[in-house]
C-alpha cells in the first residue's frame, strides 16, 4: 500500500510503472478487493480492473497487451500530482498546475445530467467536476495509434 498516492503522468502510479504485469502490481498493492473485466466493441478494447475500494483507485490492465499496467481511475481524495494536493485545486488551479508544467488543457466537456471533464490529451490525464470539485481522475499511458502504446522511460 501507499501512503500518498502520486500521480506520475505518463510514467505510472506511486512506485508501478506503466506497461508493469498484473503479478508485479500485485506483488506492490496486494489483492484487489474487486476484479472487473470491461470490454468496448467500438473500441476494440478489453481490460482486467482492480479495484481498490477502500484506497480510493482502481488499476487497469490492457488485455489485448498482455495485461499490462495502462491506466488508474482515483478519486482518493490525498493524491498528489507536482507536489501538489490535486483534489484541494480548483478547475483554474488545476488548469494552471499543469500548464507550468508543460501541459495544456486540450478538451473541456459539460454532460447534461452535470458532471465537467477537463482533459490534458498530451498528459494522458482526464479531470472529472461535479458541483465545480474534482471528484476523480484518470489517467494512464497514451495511445498513440492501433495496437501500438506509448511508455515512456
Amino acid at each position: 500500500m501507499f501512503e500518498t498516492p502520486e500521480i506520475k503522468l505518463l510514467t505510472g502510479f506511486c512506485s508501478i510503472t506503466f506497461g508493469e504485469t498484473i503479478e508485479n502490481v500485485k506483488k506492490i498493492v496486494g489483492p484487489p478487493e474487486e476484479i472487473q473485466q470491461l470490454t468496448n466493441e467500438l473500441l476494440n478494447t478489453s481490460s482486467t480492473v482492480y479495484h481498490y475500494w477502500d484506497l480510493g483507485y482502481s488499476l487497469f490492465f490492457d488485455t489485448t497487451k498482455n495485461n499490462t499496467f495502462c491506466s488508474v481511475e482515483l478519486d482518493n481524495k490525498e493524491a498528489v500530482l507536482f507536489n501538489t494536493k490535486l483534489f484541494n485545486l480548483k478547475e483554474k488551479e488545476i488548469i494552471q498546475l499543469l500548464k507550468v508544467n508543460g501541459f495544456k488543457l486540450s478538451d473541456t466537456e459539460t454532460h447534461e445530467w452535470g458532471e465537467k471533464r477537463l482533459s490534458f490529451d498530451e498528459a494522458g490525464l482526464d479531470c472529472y467536476f461535479e458541483n465545480q470539485k474534482l471528484v476523480s481522475v484518470n489517467f494512464g499511458i497514451i495511445d498513440t495509434g492501433e495496437n501500438f502504446y506509448y511508455f515512456p522511460n
